[in-house]
């Protein structure tokens, strides 16, 4: 017997027919003898429409109402799981944020949790009875609902897993699993069984759409076994028998892994920006007057690159930010002119990121260089580069995105089986 935690985003649960196939697939956990907490998302669109409505009704809102809006998707989907559940001979309930409760912090519309108390869960999931839970939502310190931001309800899943001493956080997708890259692009593309925390977090922040970011730093805090699998194979399919290890992959810790290899997977984000500022004095404390700004505007910054010009006197100061800050980006800096003295601001937004990622780059050397020739050959130019132990993000043209990546998938044996 083991302790599951289910969790079913959107496309999972869009309608009845597709909730009745989702409550199969819990009923064969349940019948193997496992304890189950399921954790939904609201039915497919159904956030993007309640979004909808509340700019419709007051285009500057209230984030507090704005939340007690959009929670209701995942509210429905909860009830009629659980009533489903029953109908097939399933004890099951359902819950809401508040009611377990997961206590967050106070930012409505991009709440993070602080505290999770499963005992209560714990008592009824060892009385056989199944937990369907709203994803997304959870209860602020001004005790009016609030939510966990987009993609929210893998968060909850992960968070539940933890309270509960979960076995194994199943995240059931659109998708098989997580891929060496996007299968879109790279047709070739495999599915991997096993990929660690760290290179699964990078994979997420760096354009894999497969988890939310802050579910993956949740199971990694937590050590939380998270598994990715399809739930679109049919709940009752021979493959799905073996409990074990199900098709799909399982994100785990680096120890777990056996054979590490030096690149797991290549990731792109389009949603990218490069501001470059010219020809500002070079003294001390001139970055803190260019990202101090940025960041009381909450504007992420990712890839940083300074140019000193030969006397050492004036330097070039190049970064990236969200496609979407872009232009609230150019304003906070122009703004801040004063203070940074820059002679002139340029950005655009026709860049990609593309980035290698692997564990196994820690005790392999050359994997940078590689890359960097293998666009070279094919005459991509390459505008900025960051790395890190286990990772290597290189921004270009976004013309050349899925030649780079195709490059860069068959340059480390990606594509072989």
């Amino acid at each position: 017997m083991a302790r599951l935690v289910m969790k079913f985003g959107g496309t999972s649960v869009a309608d009845i027919e597709r909730i009745r196939r989702v409550a199969r697939h819990v009923k064969r956990e349940v019948d193997a003898g496992n304890q189950v907490a399921v954790v939904v998302s609201a039915m497919a669109g159904k956030t993007n429409e309640l979004v909808g409505w509340v700019q419709e009704a007051s285009p500057l809102y209230d984030a507090r109402e704005y939340d007690t809006v959009v929670s209701s998707g995942e509210q429905v989907t909860s009830g009629l799981l659980a009533l489903t559940l029953q109908n097939m001979g399933v004890d099951a309930r359902s819950w809401l944020g508040w009611q377990i409760p997961f206590k967050t912090n106070g930012v409505h519309g991009a709440a993070r949790i602080e505290e999770i108390d499963g005992s209560v869960l714990i008592e009824r999931l060892e009385m056989n009875q199944v937990a369907v839970v709203a994803g997304f939502q959870g209860i602020a310190p001004d005790n009016r609902i609030s939510t966990l931001g987009r993609g929210g309800s893998d968060t909850s899943a992960v968070a539940i897993a933890a309270a509960i001493n979960a076995d194994r956080c199943d995240i059931y997708t659109d998708v098989d699993g997580v891929y060496t890259t996007d299968p879109r692009i790279v047709p070739e593309a495999r599915r991997l069984e096993h990929i660690s925390f760290e290179e699964m977090l990078e994979m997420a922040s760096l354009g894999a759409k497969v988890m939310q970011v802050r579910s993956v730093e949740m199971a990694m805090v937590h050590n939380v076994r998270t598994f990715v699998r399809s739930s679109f194979v049919e709940p009752d399919a021979p493959e799905l028998m073996n409990t074990d290890q199900p098709i799909g992959t399982l994100i785990c810790d680096e120890d777990e892994i056996v054979e590490k290899q030096v690149v797991t997977g290549i990731a792109f984000s389009k949603d990218e920006a490069q501001i470059s500022l010219r020809r500002l004095e070079d003294k001390p404390g001139i970055a803190a007057h260019v990202f101090g700004p940025l960041s009381e505007a909450n504007i992420n910054v990712d890839m940083i690159v300074q140019n000193i010009s030969e006397d050492g006197t004036i330097t070039d100061m190049t970064f990236t930010v969200p496609k979407g800050d872009f232009e609230r980006a150019k304003d906070v800096l122009e703004q801040a002119r004063g203070n940074i003295n820059y002679n002139m601001l340029q950005g655009s937004t026709d860049v990609v990121k593309v980035s290698v990622i692997g564990i196994g780059m820690r005790s392999h050397a050359g994997v940078a260089s590689k890359a960097f020739k293998a666009l070279a050959d094919k005459g991509i130019n390459i505008r900025a580069i960051t790395t890190s132990e286990i990772k290597i993000s290189i921004l270009i043209d976004d013309e050349y995105a899925e030649l780079a990546v195709r490059a860069l998938h068959s340059l480390y044996g990606l594509d072989e089986k």
